[in-house]
C-alpha cells in the first residue's frame, strides 16, 4: 500500500493542478493530521503550524503570506512556482507600456461620451488630444533579471526598444537567456538616468524595500514612466507622488492599490491583475502540485525558498529525510546511528542553505522488519536535528 497524505487547500486551486495529485495517495482536505498545504494568496502568518505539517506549496512566486522563518525553524519546506505566471505578467507589462505611450484607453473612453450626432466629425476634431509617442527607439530599464525580467527584455528588443538591465545577482544562466542586444549596467543610478520607461521585477526583501525612494528618484530621467508589477512596497509612495507633482515622473503604473495614490494625476492603478489569467493560474497550480508530490513521495526538494535544492534519484528504497542545523559533524553522527541499528547506507546526499541543511539517506537491502520508529527516535536524539522523516520503501 502506498504512503498516503492529507493535503489542505486554501483559495480556489485550479482543477488542472489538483488532478496532478493521485487520489489513491492524496486526500484533499481530509480529516486528521495535515501533511501539506497548497495555497495561493491565503495569509497563513497568524496561523499555528501543525506539528504534522511537512510542506507548503504556493501556487505563485511571492511568499509574503507564509511565515517562512517559522517554517524553517519547524523543518517545514516552503515551495513556490517561479516562472509559472511569468508570461501573464509580461503581457500585462507590455500592454501598459503601449497604452501609456499611446493613450488609447483615454481615447476610447472619450469617444463613448460623445453624442451620436456628427460623431465622425467630432472625433476628427478632438483626436489631437490623444496624440501619443512610439516606444520604438525608446529605452526600457528593467530592474531584476528573473523569469519575468528576461522575457520582457527579449520582447522589448523585438519591439525595437533599447533595453538595459540592472541586477547585481544575475546568474550566467539568466544572462544566456536574454538577447545580445540587452545592455547591463552596474548601478541602479545608471539605469534610472537613461531610461524612458522603468519596470521593476525583484522580490520584496529588506534590501529592496522602498528601493525607489526620494533619493533614487532624483536620478530618474525627466518625464520617465515607472511600472511596478512586483510588489507595492518596493517604492516609497509619498516620494512617487512628489515626483509626479514636480513633473520629474510622468506616469506611475502599479498593480497594487494604495489610497495615497487615488486621484493622483499620472497614476494608473490595476486591481492586482499580474497573474490573473486562466493559463497562469493553471500553470502555477500544476507546478505547485507537482513540487508538493515530488517532495512528499521522494523527499527531494525543488523551488524551495527556505531549503536547499536536493535531488537524489528515488529507487523505492527506504529513505530518511533529515532537516537539521547547518553545523559541523552532523552527517557523521547520522551514519553512526544508522550503523548502530545494523543498517547499511545505499546512497546519500547533503546540501545546505544559510542556517538550514538537508540530508537524504537511502538504506540498502531493508525489509519490512525494520523498526522505523526506533530509527527515527535514535536520529532525533542528535543535537541540531530539526525534523526526521522516514519514507517507507516499496517492499
Amino acid at each position: 500500500m502506498p504512503n498516503t497524505y492529507n493535503v489542505k487547500t486554501y483559495n480556489e486551486i485550479a482543477v488542472k493542478g489538483l488532478k496532478k495529485l493521485d487520489p489513491e495517495k492524496y486526500y484533499l482536505n481530509g480529516s486528521g493530521n495535515v501533511d501539506a498545504v497548497l495555497l495561493r494568496s491565503y495569509d497563513m502568518n497568524q496561523q499555528d503550524l501543525p506539528e504534522s505539517l511537512l510542506a507548503i506549496a504556493r501556487a505563485g512566486a511571492g511568499v509574503n503570506n507564509i511565515p517562512v522563518e517559522a517554517c524553517s525553524d519547524a523543518g517545514i519546506v516552503v515551495m513556490n512556482t517561479p516562472g509559472a505566471n511569468a508570461n501573464a505578467v509580461k503581457e500585462l507589462v507590455i500592454a501598459n507600456l503601449l497604452t501609456i505611450a499611446r493613450p488609447m484607453i483615454e481615447g476610447a473612453n472619450w469617444v463613448k461620451q460623445l453624442p451620436k450626432t456628427n460623431l465622425a466629425e467630432n472625433v476628427e476634431k478632438g483626436k489631437k488630444k490623444f496624440v501619443g509617442t512610439e516606444i520604438h527607439g525608446k529605452t526600457l530599464g528593467i530592474v531584476g533579471l528573473g523569469h519575468i525580467g528576461r522575457i520582457i527584455a527579449n520582447d522589448a528588443v523585438a519591439l525595437g526598444m533599447d533595453v538595459v538591465i540592472y541586477d547585481p545577482y544575475v546568474s550566467v544562466e539568466a544572462a544566456w537567456q536574454v538577447s545580445r542586444e540587452v545592455e547591463r549596467v552596474d548601478e541602479l543610478k545608471q539605469l534610472l538616468e537613461i531610461s524612458d520607461y522603468i519596470t521593476i521585477h525583484v522580490p520584496l526583501l529588506e534590501s529592496t524595500k522602498a528601493m525607489i525612494n526620494k533619493v533614487s528618484l532624483q536620478d530618474i530621467k525627466e518625464g520617465a514612466v515607472l511600472l511596478n508589477f512586483a510588489r507595492g512596497e518596493l517604492v516609497d509612495t509619498e516620494a512617487i507622488v512628489d515626483a509626479l507633482n514636480s513633473g520629474k515622473l510622468k506616469n506611475y503604473v502599479a498593480d497594487f492599490a494604495d489610497e495615497k495614490l487615488f486621484g493622483q494625476e499620472g497614476v494608473r492603478i490595476l486591481p492586482h491583475l499580474g497573474a490573473s489569467t486562466i493559463e497562469a493560474e493553471e500553470n502555477c497550480a500544476v507546478m505547485a502540485a507537482k513540487e508538493l508530490a515530488h517532495f512528499l513521495e521522494t523527499g527531494n526538494v525543488r523551488n524551495s525558498v527556505n531549503f536547499p535544492r536536493v535531488e537524489l534519484p528515488y529507487r523505492g528504497l527506504t529513505r530518511i529525510a533529515i532537516a537539521h542545523h547547518n553545523v559541523p559533524n552532523m552527517v557523521g553522527q547520522f551514519t553512526t546511528k544508522i550503523a548502530e541499528n545494523q543498517l547499511n547506507i545505499g546512497d546519500m546526499i547533503n546540501r545546505s542553505r544559510n542556517k538550514i541543511a538537508y540530508t537524504l539517506i537511502d538504506l540498502d537491502n531493508v525489509t519490512s522488519t525494520i523498526n522505523h520508529e526506533k530509527l527515527k527516535q535514535a536520529l532525533e536524539q542528535i543535537e541540531g536535528i530539526i525534523r526526521v522523516r522516514i519514507i517507507k520503501g516499496d517492499y
